[in-house]
């Protein structure tokens, strides 16, 4: 066990200044000393410059001086490059450990806190406001060290020089260091007030950002703007009185520094014109005195940066001044393997406002037993689940699992035991698999070196996709991706095989659904670009919606006598959509038989009426590369309402092959063409089965192609791999590429891969289909009744039939509580909730 810490928000500042950098810091120090020394070396040498050299016209002396007088300079400031150089790597090692303290810390916090507080604030401590705490632990040694020895360093050298004019220099520091704390204070009461309206600000936007949909659908835009413009305005004005004093701290101290030299000219001055202190000594005076002016601006900016950097860094912690209700980890044993007997006992919920959610809640399950809760909207039933998960700490009572007591169980005895699927489940940004496997979470935990023996085998993973049915969907995104060119051989011939084999196997029984690839057939449900090429380019110049802008390929269509009967077909499409649809709302549906797409409707009927007046050859080039893109667009076999002339399907067909010819002769690596013995690396995998395109997308033609395509890759052993391709598939922020229904099946996969004692559901099939849900109910009952405890928020009650018992909760409380038929019989609660008031 790791021995016991400060927690994170009760380290104060200064206790980071040795976190993890004593060694860089004992450094620094050494370094900081030689710098100090380096630093005085010039101003004797000015002096003895002016004195020895000048003075008695020695060149031998001057070259010696201005040579010390360099190699210290340089070496002055490669020491400070240096130093600059430390300072950087402690202050970002200090700021990314109080980052990752403090983002462990948060992640331990109670689900209430989450509730009460925005996520742009938890961004914005995290991100921004321990930054200046991290740059002023990067000077909190270097800083003062370095310009505190220099500033005696200089002092005891200009008392060396002469004692009065010394002393009467640097009697004006005390003064200032009287009157820029009392300016600092009240800079700093400004700057508490800043961090503090800067974060509700923050606040305030996230929250617009979270709620854009209400603000834009009860067209609040004036309130949220005043709401926002009041916080901006504060902001203004504290930034305002802010700035001001942080500005007289640098005028007044800018004042004193500028006043020095004053002194030092009028008593040095004088006397040097009584022979009392040396010209040399005199120019030296200055330098130090000039030069003394450095450390004392570093240290008042450092003070500055202390004070700015502790409200930060204060603040920061303040707000997150809070305990885990749990313990994470158990002390000094392993996590319990509990059974799954659950107790109840006068269980209660409070709220941190004192609002009571839960009130003397009663109940026992058996290991293996099923428990469906019910009841009517806030009686309290995602709190009981909540509470039972322990991601609530119940107010009263007990809660017992097995003989343990839920709220002395440790975070990782509960992850050990259970498991939990919300209504709304968070996938994380990653892959599938990262996402399935967050379930194991505490076996990840263990820091072995190799996961894979405590990782559940594929065979496992699979089991629980096909349970959820979320195993077609990941079959999809395997189908649908595009391999590298450098992904093993082995694997691409095996595709091949697949292809070779669907041809030959369901060529005949999914005719209706397939057109396949045939180099001496025309395609009717591809485009003529496509049935030109018959194949897939290499080069973007190349690609099927800029063929008509490609000065080659025009050229070929010149060649292969293509460009006029190309051209008309183009007019023939214009004039026939515009009559068609011309009047129609700018609706897909209505256009999915014509290649014109309804935003380009508009200049399509110009160009009708351009048409009526004007033969397509007497058009200008731009009018005719565009009639010419429309026709390269057109699908004979979707877009029905114009026919393809016999005509000029041939000459399409005779086009193709010398556009082969001609383009291997002359630019071989622009194209890849079809070709049923190679695989195609810019298309999918499922396009490589294919190889060739479908002619519905109607769900019986997809069962058939799932059918038969999960066949043929059994038969080839490469179910498992494309399996484990499509979990590599990245669901995006939030999950967002998945559907709800995706995000919860996957979420239910998750937790049942874990296979856990006592599996909680809080309404985890609420975005489920009919369909979809009978499943997850059917596994369920087979698999995991009397297996595991179930306990399950429903708000579906067609499917509560099967439950061993049922618990409807109304206001906090239990109303009732029995099997099914028993409480449908007694016409009570459940009865009202299923049949309704009678």
């Amino acid at each position: 066990m790791n021995k016991a810490q400060t927690p994170v928000f009760k380290k104060s500042l200064l206790s980071w200044i040795f976190y993890g950098n004593i060694k860089l810091q004992v450094l620094l120090v050494f370094i900081i000393l030689i710098t100090v020394f380096t630093r005085v070396i010039p101003l004797e040498m000015q002096k003895r410059i002016v004195n020895h050299a000048i003075n008695l016209r020695k060149i031998d002396l001057l070259f010696l001086y201005c040579g010390i007088y360099l190699v210290a300079v340089i070496t002055a400031s490669g020491l400070k490059f240096l130093i600059n150089v430390l300072q950087t790597v402690i202050g970002q090692r200090a700021s990314a450990a109080m980052r990752k303290d403090l983002y462990h810390h948060i992640l331990t916090l109670p689900l209430s806190f989450f509730s009460r507080t925005q996520p742009g604030m938890v961004v914005a401590s995290l991100v921004s406001e321990l930054a200046t705490a991290g740059d002023f632990i990067g000077m909190a040694v270097a800083i003062p060290v370095t310009n505190i020895l220099t500033l005696l360093a200089f002092a005891a050298y200009l008392v060396w020089l002469n004692p009065l004019l010394a002393g009467l220099s640097l009697t004006i520091y005390p003064l200032a260091l009287l009157l820029l704390p009392m300016l600092q204070k009240r800079a700093n009461r400004e700057n508490k007030k800043r961090v503090d309206t800067t974060r509700g600000l923050s606040d305030k936007i996230t929250e617009a950002i979270t709620g854009i949909h209400e603000i834009q659908g009860n067209g609040a835009f004036h309130i949220e703007n005043r709401k926002y413009d009041r916080l901006v305005d504060k902001l203004l004005q504290i930034r305002i009185r802010w700035n001001l004093f942080r500005f007289g701290i640098k005028v007044t101290n800018n004042f004193f520094v500028n006043l020095t030299p004053f002194i030092v000219f009028i008593v040095g001055g004088y006397l040097a014109i009584h022979g009392r202190l040396e010209l040399g000594a005199l120019v030296a005076f200055l330098s130090a005195q000039e030069k003394l002016y450095d450390p004392w601006r570093e240290m008042i900016d450092l003070y500055q940066a202390y004070e700015g950097a502790s409200v930060s860094y204060y603040r920061t912690m303040e707000y997150f001044d809070a305990e885990p209700e749990h313990s994470l980890e158990p002390e000094a044993r392993e996590p319990y393997r509990l059974t799954g007997n659950i107790e109840v006992q006068n269980l209660s919920y409070l709220t941190d406002t004192g609002i009571r959610l839960l009130e003397n809640i009663n109940f026992s399950l058996r290991k293996g037993e099923h428990l469906a809760v019910v009841g009517f909207s806030g009686s309290g039933k995602s709190t009981l689940a909540l509470c039972i998960g322990q991601l609530y700490k119940y107010s009263g009572g007990h809660l017992l699992i097995g003989d343990k007591e839920v709220s002395d169980l440790s975070k990782k005895d509960m992850a050990e035991n259970t498991g939990f699927v919300s209504q709304s489940p968070f996938i994380f940004d990653g892959t599938i698999e990262e996402n399935l496997l967050y379930s194991c979470a505490a076996k990840l935990d263990k820091g072995e070196t190799d996961l894979m023996p405590l990782l559940p085998p594929l065979d496992n993973r699979i089991e629980v996709l096909q349970q959820t049915g979320i195993f077609v969907d990941i079959l999809r995104f395997g189908l649908n991706t595009i391999l590298a060119h450098d992904q093993e051989k082995t694997l691409v011939s095996k595709i091949i095989r697949v292809r070779e084999n669907f041809k030959r196997d369901f060529g005949t029984t999914l005719s209706d659904y397939v057109e396949f690839f045939d180099e001496n057939k025309y395609l009717h449900y591809s485009s003529i670009a496509e049935n030109l090429v018959f194949g897939t380019p290499n080069h973007e110049n190349f690609s099927m919606d800029r063929l008509n802008q490609n000065e080659y390929f025009k050229k070929f269509l010149g060649l292969a006598d293509l460009t006029r009967p190309l051209i008309s077909l183009g007019a023939g499409l214009t004039k026939q959509t515009v009559d068609i649809l011309g009047n129609l709302p700018p609706d897909e549906l209505f256009f999915n038989q014509s290649p014109i797409k309804p935003d380009d409707l508009d200049d399509f009927k110009l160009l009708a009426e351009q048409l009526k007046k004007t033969k397509p050859y007497q058009l200008s080039e731009d009018t005719r590369q565009r009639l010419l893109g429309l026709a390269l667009r057109f699908i004979p076999g979707r877009h029905k309402m114009i026919a393809l002339p016999a005509m000029l399907e041939g000459l399409i067909l005779e086009g193709r092959a010398l556009f082969k010819e001609k383009i291997l002769k002359e630019d071989p690596g622009a194209i890849t063409f079809f070709d049923m013995s190679r695989y195609i690396h810019s298309q999918s995998i499922l396009n490589n089965i294919f190889f060739g395109r479908t002619k519905t997308e109607s769900p019986q033609a997809q069962e058939k192609f799932n059918q038969s395509i999960i066949q043929l890759l059994i038969g080839e052993d490469l179910l498992e791999t494309i399996i484990e391709i499509g979990m590599q598939f990245q669901v995006g922020s939030k999950g967002d590429k998945l559907s709800g229904g995706q995000r919860q099946k996957l979420a239910i996969a998750r937790v049942f891969l874990k296979e856990p004692n006592i599996l909680i559901m809080d309404e985890a099939t609420s975005a489920l289909d009919n369909r979809s849900q009978a499943r997850i109910q059917n596994i369920l009952d087979s698999y995991w009744k009397g297996k595991s405890t179930v306990i399950a928020v429903v708000h579906r009650l067609d499917i509560i039939k099967t439950y061993d018992r049922i618990l409807v909760m109304k206001a906090g409380k239990i109303g009732e509580m029995g099997t099914y038929d028993e409480l449908i019989g007694k016409k009570g609660m459940l009865y009202e909730l299923v049949y309704g008031r009678t």
